[in-house]
C-alpha cells in the first residue's frame, strides 16, 4: 500500500465517523433541550477521564488507552445504533450487530491500525483491564449524572426502577469504586425524589 492510498483510507475511515454525530441516545442534555448523541458522549466521558482519573480503582492507569477507549467504544453504534441500556429485547442481538458493524468500520482503516482500533475496542468491551474497568465505570457514570440532573425524565417514560438501575450500573464499583458510592447516592436520592421508581 502507498503512503497515498494509506491516508485515503484513514480519510475514508475519519469521514465515516462523523456519523456518530447523527445517532441519537436516550440520554438528555442537561438542559432538557434535546438528546445527546453519541460523539457528544464520547467526548464527555474522554474529558471525565482527564478529571476524574484520580477515582480509578487501580493506580498507574495508562490514562492514553482509557481515552482511546472512551474515543473508540461507540463508533460501532454508527451501523448498530445505540442500544437502550434498559431494552431487554434490543440487547439480544447487540453484540452480533456490533462485532458486524466493527468488522466493516474498523476495516476501513489500513490493516494495522484497523487491527489496533480494534483491540481498544475488544478490551473496552471484555472489561479484563483495569483501563477497561474505569472507562467503564465513566460509561455507566455519565448518563447517570444526566438522568439524575434532569430529574430522572428519560428514567421515568422508560419506567426504569431503582433495581435495574443498580444492576446496570454496579460495575462501576470495579473500575472506581468512589465514583460508585457517589453513584448510589444519587439512585438514592432520585428514588426518594420520585424521580426514580423503588
Amino acid at each position: 500500500m502507498t503512503a497515498e492510498q494509506r491516508l485515503e483510507r484513514q480519510l475514508a475511515f475519519v469521514l465515516e465517523i462523523d456519523r456518530l454525530k447523527q445517532i441519537r441516545r436516550q440520554t438528555l442534555l442537561t438542559d432538557r433541550s434535546r438528546q445527546e448523541n453519541s460523539a457528544e458522549h464520547s467526548w464527555h466521558m474522554a474529558v471525565m477521564a482527564l478529571l476524574l482519573a484520580e477515582n480509578a480503582a487501580e493506580e498507574n492507569l495508562n490514562l492514553l488507552r482509557v481515552l482511546q477507549m472512551l474515543l473508540v467504544h461507540d463508533i460501532v453504534e454508527i451501523d448498530a445504533g445505540d442500544t437502550f441500556c434498559y431494552d431487554e429485547e434490543g440487547r439480544k442481538n447487540q453484540q452480533e450487530r456490533e462485532e458486524a458493524a466493527a468488522e466493516r468500520i474498523f476495516g476501513l482503516l489500513p490493516e494495522d491500525q484497523a487491527e489496533e482500533v480494534r483491540s481498544i475496542w475488544e478490551e473496552f468491551e471484555a472489561r479484563n483491564t483495569p483501563e477497561a474497568r474505569f472507562a467503564a465505570a465513566l460509561d455507566r457514570l455519565q448518563p447517570l449524572l444526566q438522568n439524575a440532573t434532569t430529574d430522572g425524565l428519560q428514567w421515568r417514560v422508560h419506567g426504569v426502577t431503582r433495581d435495574r438501575v443498580i444492576e446496570r450500573n454496579r460495575i462501576m464499583k470495579q473500575g472506581a469504586p468512589a465514583l460508585w458510592q457517589r453513584a448510589r447516592s444519587l439512585i438514592d436520592q432520585a428514588v426518594e425524589n420520585r424521580n426514580l421508581k423503588p
